[in-house]
């Protein structure tokens, strides 16, 4: 049965598609302080935030397997994955398992440190918890450098630009 209603979606920013969902989902991350690449989901269907209640969900077409390897931790999403996210948290997360030895264990809260030690913390329903570095969970954007982008230009500019006249005087 699914946590989201019609009456959620009514008052909510829903969005569909994989490629709007994952802009969408990494864009949220960044905007509440987590880590971007915290819920690597793959074929994502629809995705949608409640800013009044903090209510998120996401869905894909199954469920899928990621591993972080900068940890070695395997962690599973579930078709849905529903939350309530506030700045450098997220509560009451449903449809997130990871690997803790040989068993497979439900996370219900993600956070990280206030004042930013560079640690984000995963909570289970029992209370049980791991703290890893923030660093495992990013994923590096694309950023094109100003200043390359200016050399280029004026390169370009250089390569087009019309020889200087030069004046011929008659002896």
């Amino acid at each position: 049965m699914s946590l989201v209603t019609e009456e959620i979606k009514g008052r909510s920013e829903v969005y569909h598609g994989d490629e709007l969902c994952q802009e969408k989902a990494k864009f949220l991350l960044k905007e509440i302080g987590l880590p971007n690449g915290l819920l690597p989901l793959k074929n994502m269907e629809e995705c949608g935030y409640d800013k009044e209640t903090g209510f998120v969900w996401l869905k894909q077409k199954k469920s899928t397997n990621h591993k972080f390897e900068k940890i070695g931790k395997l962690v599973s999403y579930a078709p849905e994955v529903t939350a309530y996210v506030e700045f450098g948290k997220i509560k009451k997360l449903t449809g997130v398992k990871t690997k803790e030895l040989l068993v497979w264990t439900t996370l219900s809260d993600i956070y990280v440190d206030d004042p930013p030690t560079g640690k984000i913390t995963f909570k289970t329903p029992a209370g049980l918890f791991r703290t890893f570095p923030v660093s495992a969970f990013e994923i590096q954007e694309e950023v094109i450098d100003n200043k390359e982008l200016k050399d280029e230009e004026n390169k370009q500019v250089k390569e087009t630009a019309p020889a200087p006249a030069v004046e011929v005087k008659e002896v």
